[in-house]
């Protein structure tokens, strides 16, 4: 029989078989330490969810675990100073989902220091819709902003992986700010989508798929939004135009880097990696307050699917192979 303080959540377990995913009743007592417990609203389907799901990454080594990367939800109490009870507050990195259980429950524990006040006008299946990938996207655009961007610089922007959740907030965002985006993506069938996004011209990953013979290529982009990383991360370094800069972002095409100090010495450019993980909280607060006016509604609906906990083992596999666009909201309200 369940108890007051039980509630749903999908947990991971490591079977001889390897990973087992079932919803099951949770008490309070299973929830690590933390000043601060929220009651969980809305979590979403990251990339890196989707790994840890299928056992791949070596991401988490605690069985038995509750994933989600990220999550928004309502403080029900508390003992840090900066919230209170009925406080809606959003949730990302810090390891959240990986070392610490996370948004895959109905119910969270964790430290007030890593939350952030849910941005004034934002609701809180809006804040999941961005989610991980689309702090992340904003972050980048940040860091591009800050080595010189604007729209009025000229030029196009490249963003890579354009379809996952982090290049789809990505393209919206930069042509809702007037930039002239160009979306690389692998899939024909997401080439009206991208352009409903706003992107001015799409891009097969082909193309982005063989680095040029030499240290350079033709000078292309004015900046790069790289969410893809591997060969393709190779490409847009030789093909950025002088001065242009590209935030990488994702690993899915490999970690390794074949490049040449060329492109760096020759035509300027700049490489700076995201880290959503660990970033400072003014940095966040910032990030999230900007992604409540800049991103417009109407993109985000168009870019948002909705699951369900018991539906995500099979939309990680999905996710993994390429079959998934956009953001993917996990509704926990029950």
């Amino acid at each position: 029989m369940s108890g007051d303080n039980d509630f749903t959540g999908l947990v991971l377990e490591k079977t001889d078989g390897g990973i087992s995913a079932g919803v099951k009743q949770l008490g309070n007592d299973a929830l690590p330490d933390g000043d601060v417990t929220v009651a969980v609203r809305y979590s979403t389907l990251n990339y890196k969810d989707a790994l840890i799901l299928n056992g791949r990454g070596g991401l988490v080594k605690t069985y038995p675990h509750v994933p989600g990367i990220d999550f928004a939800g309502v403080v029900e109490t508390s003992t840090s100073p900066d919230f209170k009870p009925g406080d809606e507050v959003i949730l990302t990195g810090w390891r959240v989902g990986e070392i610490r259980w996370g948004g895959y429950a109905a119910r969270a524990r964790v430290k007030g220091e890593w939350l952030v006040p849910l941005p004034e006008g934002m609701a809180l299946k809006q804040a999941m819709a961005i989610g991980t990938a689309g702090f992340t996207a904003m972050l980048a655009l940040m860091a591009l902003e800050e080595r010189g961007l604007t729209p009025s610089t000229g030029g196009e922007v490249l963003v890579t992986g354009a379809a996952g959740g982090v290049g789809s907030v990505a393209v919206a965002l930069l042509s809702a700010l007037g930039y002239s985006v160009v979306a690389s993506t692998g899939r024909e069938e997401a080439h009206d989508y991208l352009r409903d996004l706003g992107a001015a011209a799409v891009v097969d990953r082909g193309e982005l798929a063989t680095a040029p013979e030499g240290p350079l290529g033709s000078a292309r982009w004015s900046a790069a939004i790289d969410a893809v990383g591997g060969t393709t991360l190779s490409t847009v370094l030789a093909t950025l135009r002088p001065g242009g800069s590209c935030a990488a972002v994702g690993l899915a095409g490999g970690a390794a880097l074949n490049t040449t100090v060329i492109p760096f010495l020759l035509r300027g450019i700049d490489l700076v990696g995201i880290d959503s993980v660990f970033c400072p909280l003014e940095r966040r607060k910032r990030a999230w307050a900007r992604l409540a006016t800049e991103l417009p509604a109407e993109h985000l609906d168009r870019m948002t699917g909705d699951a369900s906990l018991s539906d995500l083992p099979a939309l990680a596999e999905r996710m993994l192979d390429g079959g998934v666009r956009g953001r993917q909201v996990v509704d926990l309200i029950i």
